[in-house]
């Protein structure tokens, strides 16, 4: 039995705190992944609650021999992010995340005008190409664990990204050298 599955099974029986422990683990990716599919900041940690909240409600319904359990909870914040997309227009993210240290401000000033570029250009994508990829890219999900979450094949996910990464490629030229070539 995986750590996880005790910790479900913890929960199950009652002992809520444990709960915290999954909270503690996902919490993070969860938000990013609503930040990149949602590019609103304000409102990613309110949709995380939800999306904690409802995981919390459905965990009898969680079943480890069909996926895993961060493959299930990373479905449930894809669709409360689709949900508040469709209520609400998309925000362009105004920040770029701080790195630490910078030692050459014009170096910083082309990695500031590449991450606005490739924001704008994976806004441009198709909303399907830009989920497997920010899946794929930001979040380090397999191919497989995207098509679960998707409800696709996996051939479908591996075009989406391939298109998606082509695109980028091509919009981006001449901007930054592109590591995908």
């Amino acid at each position: 039995m995986t750590q996880e599955t005790e910790i479900i099974r913890q929960v199950l029986e009652g002992d809520i705190e444990s709960f915290r422990l999954l909270l503690a683990r996902y919490e993070k990716p969860v938000v990013r992944m609503i930040r990149n599919i949602t590019y609103d900041k304000e409102s990613c940690q309110d949709i995380a609650q939800d999306v904690f909240l409802v995981a919390y409600k459905k965990l009898a319904s969680f079943d480890p021999d069909r996926s895993n359990f961060s493959t299930w909870l990373f479905t449930i914040a894809k669709n409360k992010s689709l949900n508040a997309l469709k209520k609400k227009k998309p925000l362009l993210m105004s920040e770029l995340p701080e790195k630490s240290n910078p030692h050459n401000p014009s170096d910083d000033m082309v990695e500031k005008e590449f991450f606005d570029q490739l924001e704008t250009k994976l806004q441009a994508l198709p909303s399907k190409q830009r989920r497997a990829f920010i899946l794929a890219e930001f979040e380090e999900l397999s191919y497989a664990e995207i098509a679960q979450i998707e409800g696709v094949r996996l051939g479908t996910i591996k075009s989406r990204i391939n298109r998606a990464k082509k695109k980028l490629r091509t919009a981006l030229k001449g901007v930054w050298e592109i590591p995908y070539e």
